[in-house]
């Protein structure tokens, strides 16, 4: 029997222990999900709604199939920084009219939907995740355009958002702009690049200069509706291909836009899957507080693949790697999973083997994080372990099957690398709160610093311990917490932190997403392999 057993018991004292403190992370992390729903608080939202006009969340809930899912992207971008916490931005991935569509939408409750410097890395990211997946993209354009104070940020990479509307369109993949609201100077190139565009009645605003500044440049008195309403490209311009008379008819109206691009998924839906044989509630309850702490990744892969079936490939060798073959809402994977923490060469080597039979039977990978890094030291440096560790590295840059990756505990050093970080650009990338990602562990980090500011230490002279330990607790401190999750979602060096009983379904939508594009693997093309 393939079905994974467990040793988990939810009566015992660490386990509720260790459900408790992911709990309070939760916690943390709703909280910080409320900052970004609230938009620009009250205020901003009343007047908003006095204007007669939806909330951006509210226009997305119209816009998809009834009660079909929405798995918001990136929802705590900006976090920790001087602006909003959601940049003023929501992307995501729903359903409409049975078609999957990147969507995205301005918020104009926050500085009337102006882009900021983590706006735009937002945005980027989104239209990354729709190329790579070949999934249609859904504009809900209300922006004021860029945040002026912070153009010098914005101005020069912001260029690219219109290059991969184009790149979009070139690859045939579908591009659709409703305009809400303004659109104006730069913005006005997000509708001008889309492959379909719907305006709403005295609402729209299109231009690349408003009356001012053409008052300013060319010394013309103009008003917003000769200059850019929706009506004026509806019928003179040719701008707007569809004329909406209020907001739920432009809705209505890009639903049926979507019902007509005729199109298709690469692969079918599978069919029905089975549940895990264990509770997903469980989950809670897996992860050490102490990251140090070794867990069995088993018990996390019981609970999130189809009727908790898993074909362990090589379990007796390089044991503080699990993979192993499965099935997630019918769709088969590859899974890589830190059981130990470290890696050593049989790890890396076997890694790299497994890496290459999914790339030679097209399957998907899953890597689950809990990794300290490669293994140092005198013996394993003669061993070979930068060589063995460069294998796993060069096998997961060249596979070509889509990779997904769930920080689950700590995704340390070059671990965090071998195992599919942000930079080998997997196609989604997610993080539990308990996860934590850095160059190394604060201790062993705020460690070494210590150990070389003693060694660089004049000889002869005393050594300041008081100063050090102030050093090492300061180094620690900041460390800590630039490691952890909500830092980094902020930053979007992830795709959002997911409850860990969300997982299953949070995967099982970006499965489908990823097989909306080819699935092919890398038949040939990995880089040298040092032996």
């Amino acid at each position: 029997m393939t079905v994974l057993t467990t040793a988990l018991d939810p009566t015992d004292a660490a386990y509720a222990e260790r459900r408790e403190a992911m709990l309070g992370k939760l916690a943390e992390v709703e909280a910080a999900h409320a900052e970004a729903v609230a938009g620009g608080g009250e205020k901003y939202v009343a007047r908003h709604r006095e204007r007669g006009k939806l909330l951006a969340r509210e226009r997305i809930e119209l816009l998809l199939d009834p009660d079909s899912p929405f798995l918001e992207l990136s929802p705590l971008a900006a976090w920790g920084s001087d602006y909003a916490v959601g940049a003023s931005l929501v992307t995501g991935i729903g359903v409409i009219e049975g078609v999957e569509c990147l969507i995205t939408a301005n918020d104009p409750t926050v500085r009337g939907g102006a882009s900021n410097p983590w706006t735009l890395k937002k945005a980027l990211r989104a239209n990354e995740i729709a190329y790579a997946n070949r999934l249609p993209v859904v504009s809900l354009v209300e922006s004021g355009g860029a945040d002026l104070p912070s153009q010098k940020e914005i101005f020069i990479p912001g260029g690219a958002l219109f290059k991969d509307l184009t790149r979009l369109s070139a690859a045939g993949i579908p591009t659709v702009a409703v305009v809400f609201g303004n659109s104006t100077a730069g913005g006005a190139y997000v509708p001008g690049m889309s492959d379909h565009v719907i305006m709403v009645k005295e609402r729209a605003k299109v231009f690349l200069g408003g009356p001012p500044l053409v008052k300013m440049a060319t010394g013309e008195e103009s008003d917003d509706e000769s200059l850019g309403g929706a009506d004026m490209h509806a019928r003179t311009s040719g701008l707007a291909d569809y004329f909406a008379l209020d907001e739920p008819d432009a809705l209505r109206q890009a639903r049926r836009v979507v019902a007509r691009l005729n199109w298709r998924k690469a692969h079918a839906d599978p069919g029905p899957a089975a549940p895990p044989a264990h509770d997903d509630e469980e989950l809670l309850g897996i992860v050490p507080g102490d990251l140090r702490a070794p867990f069995d990744p088993r018990e996390v892969i019981a609970r999130i693949v189809d009727g908790s079936d898993f074909d362990e490939f090589k379990p007796l060798y390089g044991p503080s790697l699990v993979t192993g073959w499965a099935e997630l809402h019918g769709y088969p994977v590859g899974i890589l999973a830190n059981a130990q923490g470290v890696l050593f060469s049989a790890e890396s080597q076997k890694a790299a083997q497994f890496i290459q039979l999914a790339n030679q039977r097209d399957i998907p990978l899953l890597f689950l994080h809990n990794t300290t890094g490669y293994m140092v030291g005198k013996e394993y440096e003669q061993g070979g372990i930068i060589k063995h560790g460069a294998m796993m590295i060069n096998a997961v840059s060249n596979s070509t099957v889509p990779h997904l990756s769930v920080l689950m505990g700590a995704s340390y050093g070059a671990g965090h690398y071998g195992m599919c970080g942000r930079a080998y650009d997997p196609r989604f990338l997610f993080a539990w709160p308990s996860a934590k990602s850095a160059v190394m562990g604060p201790q062993q980090l705020a460690g070494v610093l210590s150990i070389v500011a003693r060694q660089s230490a004049a000889k002869g002279q005393p050594y300041d311990e008081d100063a050090d330990a102030a050093l090492r607790a300061m180094v620690e401190q900041q460390i800590e917490s630039e490691s952890l999750p909500m830092f980094l979602s902020g930053r979007l060096y992830d795709d959002g932190v997911i409850d860990p009983r969300d997982t299953r379904t949070v995967l099982g939508l970006c499965l489908s997403a990823v097989h909306t594009a080819p699935v092919e693997g890398a038949r040939g093309g990995f880089g040298v392999f040092r032996m």
